[in-house]
């Protein structure tokens, strides 16, 4: 079992976002970011998801997948204004430069990063 969850954190290029990591992970990455505000009962995150971490998994090291539960992270959700999820936030230098709400391709998804 420790070699699968060992090959599972490697192969997994998306990041669980908290408050307490908000700082470092997104507002501080040195890559452009994808916040998905999500959360487990919402059937279009379901849906976003197996996109956003084939997205994750093929440009890790260039863009970071970051995930906040909404029901986790009742914060970040109102200090972004979260209103409807799936949402996605492009953060880059700091900034958010993009923003979409609901379910989109992938191709919509990189997109976003332009």
């Amino acid at each position: 079992m420790f070699e699968y969850q060992q090959r599972r954190f490697y192969r997994m290029a998306e990041v669980k976002v908290t408050k307490d990591n908000f700082q470092k992970e997104v507002l501080e990455s040195d890559i452009p970011v994808i916040v998905d505000f999500w959360a487990s009962w919402c059937g279009p995150c379901q849906m976003m998801a197996p996109i956003l971490a084939e997205i994750a998994e093929e440009n890790e090291g260039s863009i970071k997948i970051g995930k906040v539960n909404v029901d986790e992270e009742p914060a970040l959700s109102s200090q972004y204004g979260i209103v409807s999820i799936p949402s996605l936030y492009v953060f880059k230098n700091g900034k958010v430069t993009n923003q979409y709400i609901g379910y989109i391709t992938k191709d919509s998804v990189l997109a976003l990063l332009k």
